[in-house]
Parts: structure tokens; sequence; C-alpha cells
């Protein structure tokens, strides 16, 4: 019967699996180090809050694809207290913590990843059910919208708490990877192919969704009059989501290459040269989501910037806009069910006045 070490502080795995724990990061380079992870966290915290609440504020982002983009911004709300607990518990400090609280540590990144994957899963799942259907938005109601956000929180939780339920090395250090020492390398092989799986299947649904609303508009442009902007409304629907998703394959795709290689157990790749890298690449992607939302949506960026400025909401201002946003259409559209094609041929899609004015902007 093998032995088990539970009782053992995280020194004894990493001296075991000759990891490194960058002794290195002392004095001048840890203080940066912190610094750099703190000003990066800091933004994290502040720019998704204002993403969730400017979801919340403004009535034209009461859909449910606005609700999953908020729940994606608390994804990421919670990747930066993992980065946060990481930050402390890293370096020369990885060895002198006990194994639940590494557990904690690595559960809180898992967590925090799985949640943005499942969320961005389900995002495509509802953007197919939409246009697929010839449909803006989904007919999904604000319970069934509860109901999956909370079955993405599920989860993600469950799946970061799977080598804490036994899926581990603890008992078996032979098995030990070199990056997570007291993972098995067969969790992590498990983990870095699910996870690259399904980046996979996001992308191929998505540039199948955005080839054939393209195909669409095209073909309606030659029976319609409207302005290009018009017919290309369903496309720019798209590409929030698609560069969103395509920031959060580039991102962490090179850390789960990583994993997947430390769980084959390839001993000549260099992991242990590139992990950090790769880790502050996955941080990165949780700072660039906030910008993406802002930069592709007009009402999401002058919502947020009423917030930051503290400003109260001028309605006749409003009135008056002629911009609006790049993937969201008015309430009345949604709920009447138009079709994209009468949108398009009818200009319905938020009135003909505001889209032939954007197309001037």
């Amino acid at each position: 019967m093998n032995e088990c070490y539970y009782d053992r502080r995280m020194d004894f795995f990493y001296n075991r699996t000759k990891t490194d724990t960058a002794d290195e990061w002392t004095g001048a380079q840890l203080i940066g180090v912190l610094c750099f992870g703190t000003f990066f966290c800091l933004f994290i915290f502040i720019s998704n809050s204002l993403v969730i609440a400017a979801v919340v504020k403004n009535k034209r982002f009461h859909f449910p694809f606005y609700y999953l983009l908020a729940n994606l911004a608390a994804a990421d709300f919670f990747a930066g207290i993992a980065y946060v607990f990481l930050m402390f518990n890293t370096g020369p400090v990885s060895k002198t913590l006990t194994v639940n609280r590494w557990f904690l540590r690595q559960g809180l990144l898992d967590t925090s990843l799985t949640a943005s994957l499942v969320n961005l899963l389900v995002i495509a799942v509802e953007r197919h059910m939409s246009i697929m259907r010839m449909k803006i938005h989904s007919n999904l109601t604000k319970k069934r919208v509860t109901f999956l956000i909370i079955s993405i929180w599920a989860i993600a939780i469950f799946m970061g708490a799977v080598p804490t339920l036994g899926w581990n090395c603890l008992c078996d250090i032979t098995v030990c990877s070199s990056l997570a020492p007291i993972y098995s390398r067969s969790y992590l092989v498990f983990w870095s192919v699910l996870n690259l799986v399904v980046f996979f299947i996001m992308v191929v649904v998505y540039i199948r969704i955005y080839m054939y609303v393209q195909r669409k508009t095209n073909v309606l442009s030659s029976h319609t009059s409207g302005s290009i902007s018009r017919r290309r409304t369903p496309v720019k629907l798209m590409k929030t989501v698609m560069t969103v998703l395509g920031a959060f394959v580039v991102c962490w795709t090179p850390g789960l290459v990583v994993l997947l290689l430390d769980g084959l157990n390839c001993a000549d790749c260099g992991i242990q040269n590139v992990k950090r890298w790769f880790l502050l690449l996955a941080l990165l992607n949780s700072v660039m989501n906030p910008i993406i939302y802002s930069y592709k949506d007009d009402e999401m960026w002058a919502t947020m910037k009423r917030m930051i400025c503290c400003s109260s909401e001028d309605k006749s201002q409003e009135r008056r806009s002629s911009r609006i946003p790049s993937t969201v259409l008015c309430r009345s559209t949604d709920t009447s069910g138009h079709y994209i094609e009468d949108g398009i041929i009818q200009g319905t899609i938020c009135g003909k006045g505001d889209l032939g004015d954007k197309g001037n902007s």
C-alpha cells in the first residue's frame, strides 16, 4: 500500500520533482513583480466592475447575450482575486505552503479558467440558437439565463476542486508532475486536452456562424437599397464575441500546451523556463476583455464613461445620439421576434434614422 503525504509541506514535493520555485525572485525583482501584478489586478477589478455595472444600469443591455457577457466579466474579476492570492503565495513562499493552501491557490486559478471557458461556450450556444434561427437575440428568459449562470459557476467550482477531491499524487508521488508537484500527470493531460478541445469546438462554431451571417447579408444586399451599415449589422454582432474568444484562445493556449507537455512527462521541453511568461499572458487576458467590450461597443463605452465621470444620464442627449451599440438592438426588436431579413430590408433594427446616421459616422 502506497504511503500518503497529506501532512507534508510543499518543499518536499518541489525538491523531489526538482521544480524551480524562483528562488531568484528576491529583492528588487520580487518587488517589481508584485508591483506589476498589483497594478494589473487593480485594473481587472475596476474595469470588470464597470462592465458589470454598465449591463445592470443600461436597459439596452438587458438581453441574454449581455447577461452572459457580464458573467464573463465576473469570471475575470474572480481571476483577479486568484492572481492576487497567487502573487502572495508564489516564488520562495511556495515551498512553505501546506498542501491544502497550495490546492486552494491552484483551485482558484482552475475555477476562474473554467468559469470563463464554460461561459464562452454558453455564449456560443446562445449565438448559434439566435443567428441560425435568423433572430438577433435568443428567446432565453431571465430565469433560464440565471440558471445557466449558476450552472456555469457550479461546474467551474467542481472542476477547480477535482484535484482536492482525490485526483492528485499525494498517495503515489511517482506520478507527480513538474509544474504542479502534487497534481498527477494524468490529470494535467485530461485538463489540458479537455480545454483545448473546447477551444477548437468554439472556434469552429463561431467561424461557421460568422460565415453564415456574412453569406446571408451578401445575398440580401442585392435585394435591398439600405445602407451598408444596416446590412452588416448582424456581422457586427459577432465581432465582439469573436474578438473576446480569440484573445482568450491566444492567451490561454500556450499555458495549456505547457501543461500537456508536463503531463506527458516531456523532460527536454524546457517548460520551467516559460511557465511564468505564459501565466502572465493568461493574466493579460483578464485585462484585455474590458478593453475589447468598450472598444467594440459604443454604447458600452458611453455607459462606462458616464459612470467614471460620475455624471447622471442625460436622456435628451441619448435621444439625440446617432450612435448605436455594435452588438445590441432595440428592446422592441427582440421581443417582437423580427427576423434579420426583416430588420435589414425594412430598417427596423433600432430605427432607420439611427442606422443611417451610424453609417455616416
